[in-house]
């Protein structure tokens, strides 16, 4: 026979509970842990000479552990006169104070009002309030009515359970929505490591405490939570609480299921980790890979992405940390990345603080002395805050500085929207000032941060490689999109012909490129705060015209499968601007970011539509696409030969500036080419 009801309903009858003691014999039934394991909450809402009542109190030794420490005035109540007779006959010589009464919890007629300082619920809301069972919403509130009656003024409801989402809310609605009850739940990690124990399990359904304390009145509702540690966090709301014990249920449901299958099919997990004393933003995110299980690689290990480091293609892409847990030669690999805003104080202190974590997310089997600890070292790395600002536009940004390999310095522009993505990033050099005491910072400006900068500038050269730009006069080039001004710097430094406008909607971002990026506005270089579709339609009314137009713009919008650029930018009156801007012997180049592929088939359907050429070259290792674009047909071979001369000019001149002897792969380029 099941020790388990046949349907929901059988936890509310008396013949089932019977049924299932009979069963059991004197072999007693603990629902979510034990007295070692709730002893330290316990201890806190219960004191010694509290009057306590235990609802349904089953044949669990919780009352006699109470008992035995100190805690004389229990009375037990359950539905099942058997498990009653039971325990009676248990404890009348060895526990002689210890009462047990047959009673129903929806009618403690035998109590009187306040009667009780404290009263312990340990399971049993789980038991009679089954979601959708007939009845169970009308019992449950009788039940709660007699506990609020029989419990004084002072006194505290203790409820040990799952909070299923139906309890959670329920309990919130009845105890929570006033200013009566001062309202907090705790997690109760130590019944959850016992259970996961016993049933050689690594991980389990998490198990919480809620302690609603009774009031005549509070000033103010006091709503509190505690997930981990000791310290209680203050809630603004009911709403907040639930969200709260919700997102630890999905994490445990995590949990249970790397713990029980390989998920080298499917996607990577993400799992954001919380300082307990601040949930405003997360302190770790850890991703988990698998792949196929090999005998020749380790089981399990932890990979500590270094601060500054996380940015990288490697740790911030899909591709890269797939690539990383090749390499990594383990069968699953937890990658954990630091966040902006927080302290690490070193290497040690980083793996204590992640081992509980880490332990939950590994395969079935392991054991916990196996989980070796891989970074690039045993430094934590090291950010530097040199500017904080708000956005009316993008929000809040950072302006960072970090070491990077060969003790480099790099400065980051950082939206927190989205940290770990670079917006722009420059390379900083410590050269001595004038007094020769001072050091200053300068900007490198020929540091390529994005490489599809590179092949933006080849294309914009691509128009004299094909004699494009006979006039004496220089190359005109609109640049929508100016960010951290990286693209812009680095043309401007690169290609003497060619005067930029840099068009960007933003004002923040033109402060923040002069100040930190070492953007300089000259004769041939001008930033203008303005629409980029407005400031090119307005164009094509004054009939202004342009050599070659970029778009290099974010899309803020996360629902699109596209990043770059805003979908808004590629619509037929918007491209048909374009092309008439840049009339017959122009370009037009556009950074495309979509990892959409019916999306990206769209875009390049349209684009093929509007213009007479359009030609496309993939970043190797990036999602990055550069399409070139113009009202002019060229054949495959012509196109080859002028990106050929392009890149040869470029590679000569950046060997002048930086000794490179070739930073444009030009056979590699040339193979990749799609007209």
């Amino acid at each position: 026979m099941s020790l388990l009801p046949k349907t929901p309903k059988e936890f509310t009858q008396t013949e089932y509970w019977d049924s299932f003691f009979q069963e059991r014999g004197e072999k007693s039934f603990e629902w979510y842990g034990e007295y070692p394991e709730l002893c330290g909450h316990l201890h806190k809402y219960i004191k010694p000479k509290d009057e306590v009542l235990n609802v349904g109190c089953g044949n669990s030794k919780l009352c006699m552990d109470l008992y035995d420490v100190g805690y004389k005035n229990i009375t037990n109540i359950d539905t099942s006169q058997l498990v009653i007779n039971q325990m009676i006959a248990k404890n009348k010589t060895v526990r002689p104070d210890l009462k047990f009464l047959q009673a129903d919890a929806s009618d403690m007629h035998q109590f009187g009002d306040g009667f009780f300082s404290a009263i312990i619920d340990k399971g049993t809301l789980d038991a009679i309030y089954v979601d959708g069972a007939e009845g169970a919403d009308a019992f449950v509130k009788k039940y709660w009515s007699e506990m609020d009656r029989v419990l004084r003024v002072g006194g505290r409801y203790l409820i040990i359970s799952l909070l299923e989402k139906h309890i959670i809310q329920g309990l919130l609605k009845r105890f929570a929505n006033n200013n009566n009850w001062m309202f907090r739940v705790v997690r109760c990690v130590e019944a959850e490591e016992k259970t996961a124990a016993d049933s050689c399990k690594k991980s389990t359904l998490p198990v919480f405490m809620v302690i609603a304390t009774k009031f005549q009145k509070l000033p103010t509702q006091v709503l509190e939570v505690c997930m981990a540690g000791d310290k209680m966090i203050r809630m603004n709301s009911p709403e907040e609480i639930s969200e709260t014990v919700l997102g630890v249920q999905k994490a445990a449901l995590v949990c249970n299921g790397l713990n029980r299958s390989n998920i080298a099919d499917m996607d990577e997990v993400a799992i954001d980790l919380f300082d307990p004393s601040r949930n405003d933003v997360p302190r770790y995110t850890i991703h988990i890979l698998d792949q196929k299980p090999s005998r020749e690689n380790g089981k399990y290990a932890a990979f500590i992405v270094p601060q500054g480091r996380e940015t990288e293609w490697l740790f911030s892409t899909p591709q890269g940390r797939k690539k990383l847990l090749v390499s990594a030669k383990h069968n699953r690999l937890a990658i954990v990345s630091m966040h902006r805003g927080q302290i690490y104080k070193s290497w040690d202190d980083v793996k204590d603080e992640l081992s509980a974590s880490v332990r939950n997310f590994s395969p079935s089997g392991l054991k916990t002395n196996q989980i070796p600890f891989l970074s690039l070292g045993s430094d934590v790395g090291a950010r530097e805050t040199i500017f904080q600002g708000k956005s009316d536009l993008s929000g809040g940004y950072i302006v960072e500085e970090v070491k990077g390999p060969d003790n480099k310095i790099f400065r980051r522009l950082i939206f927190l929207s989205n940290q770990f993505v670079i917006q722009s990033e420059a390379l900083v050099k410590t050269v001595k000032g004038k007094d020769e005491k001072q050091i200053d910072k300068v900007v490198e400006p020929t540091y390529l941060a994005c490489q599809h900068h590179l092949f933006m500038t080849l294309g914009v050269n691509f128009l004299k490689a094909m004699g494009g730009t006979k006039s004496k006069k220089n190359t005109s080039c609109a640049v929508i999109g100016l960010g951290g001004g990286g693209l812009c710097t680095f043309m401007h430094r690169i290609l003497k012909d060619v005067n930029i406008t840099a068009v960007d909607i933003d004002p923040s971002m033109l402060t923040i490129a002069t100040d930190y990026f070492g953007l300089v506005q000259d004769n041939r270089l001008k930033v203008v705060i303005d629409d980029g579709i407005k400031f090119l339609k307005n164009a094509v009314k004054i009939g202004q015209s342009f050599k070659a137009i970029l778009f290099d713009v974010d899309s803020k919008d996360s629902t699109v499968g596209m990043s770059c650029p805003p979908v808004q930018f590629l619509e037929k009156d918007v491209l048909d601007t374009v092309k008439s801007c840049i009339r017959e012997n122009g370009i037009f180049i556009l950074n495309l970011v979509c990892r959409d592929e019916k999306l990206r088939d769209t875009v390049l359907a349209d684009l093929r539509k509007t213009f007479t050429s359009v030609v496309s070259y993939k970043l190797d290792e990036d999602v990055n696409e550069i399409l070139y674009c113009q009202n002019f047909e060229y054949d495959a071979k012509k196109w080859s030969e002028g990106m050929e001369k392009s890149a040869e000019y470029i590679n000569e001149l950046l060997k002048k500036e930086k000794n490179y002897s070739e930073v444009v792969d030009i056979q590699e380029f040339l193979e990749q080419l799609k007209v």
